[in-house]
């Protein structure tokens, strides 16, 4: 009987073909590029949905006590959790990074570690805190590495749907980064209970479901800070075509919206759970979540 097997040698023109595409894309941005956005829009359910949910169920076990230990809080599956979620982000905005959003984009980079190093060590400006779940390797035993990988895409992401929310208001910038920012820390409002009911981090003082306000003042001023370093980063007309072309840029938000809500609602952190909520709620007025919780067909 057959088993199938037979067109899939080493010589198979199929496997040829994909590995010259592979080669061609390590070397020329623009078949990167196709490369990662055909990827991303043919995984769109697998990436937006799938992955969420499942971290959701990792996490939550491991906090529970139901997973051994090489696995519960396992820093670097987490790690590779969060990176596969980020590709839709990334694959969205690579298009647009030259030396300018590279530029603003370093800078917020940098601003992230200082800013974080800063408060868990001095407690200013979001409180005193410490991280009591290592997530990677961390900087100085302090921070982890891969900061920037966790905060400046909500930044992104919340610039990108208010982008789509505002319209034409959004060239008003007096509008436009009080908003954005207001928007990035209602992002924290749904994270920071639920990173704090999972045990990854902890503060010293009570308040919003175990966060004191005084955290959420401190992302205000880092939430200002990351609007107007992205604004400086993108020229305003590109991003906004780029954002109504492509679909999946927003898959990010989605994905954090399924794992940070379904955490909280574990832990009855109702609040985070109606804000979360809301954000489905606007990425279904423009279009976006629907879009992710349907399998796509390959193209």
């Amino acid at each position: 009987m057959a088993d199938g097997s037979e067109g899939v040698s080493e010589d198979s023109p199929g496997l040829s073909t994909d590995r010259g595409r592979l080669r061609r894309a390590f070397r020329d941005r623009d078949a990167f590029e196709h490369l990662l956005d055909r990827t991303v829009a043919n995984n769109r359910f697998t990436i937006a949905v799938v992955f969420p949910i499942t971290g959701a169920a990792l996490l939550l076990a491991s906090a529970e006590g139901l997973l051994p230990d090489p696995l519960a809080f396992n820093p670097y599956l987490v790690l590779f959790g969060v990176a596969i979620m980020r590709l839709p982000l990334i694959s969205g905005l690579a298009p647009l990074i030259d030396r300018r959003a590279a530029g603003a984009l370093s800078a917020l980079v940098a601003y992230s570690y200082v800013i974080e190093y800063v408060g868990a060590t001095t407690g200013v400006p979001y409180g005193e805190f410490s991280y009591d779940v290592p997530l990677g390797p961390m900087l100085f035993d302090t921070i982890p590495v891969g900061l920037p990988v966790f905060f400046v895409p909500l930044a992104l992401n919340s610039y990108l749907l208010c982008l789509l929310l505002l319209g034409d208001r959004a060239n008003l910038a007096a509008l436009r980064i009080p908003v954005v920012a207001a928007t990035v820390v209602a992002l924290d409002v749904v994270l920071d209970p639920a990173a704090v009911a999972l045990g990854f981090w902890s503060f010293a003082g009570s308040g919003f479901y175990g966060v004191p306000l005084s955290n959420y003042a401190g992302w205000v001023l880092s939430a200002v800070v990351a609007a107007v370093l992205i604004d400086l980063a993108f020229r305003r007309p590109a991003l906004r075509e780029r954002v109504d072309s492509c679909p999946y840029v927003l898959d990010d938000m989605v994905s954090f919206v399924l794992l940070w809500g379904v955490v909280n609602a574990f832990y009855g952190a109702w609040l985070p759970v109606a804000v979360a909520a809301l954000f489905a709620g606007w990425l279904v007025h423009v279009d976006r979540f629907d879009f992710a919780v349907l399998p796509s067909r390959p193209t």
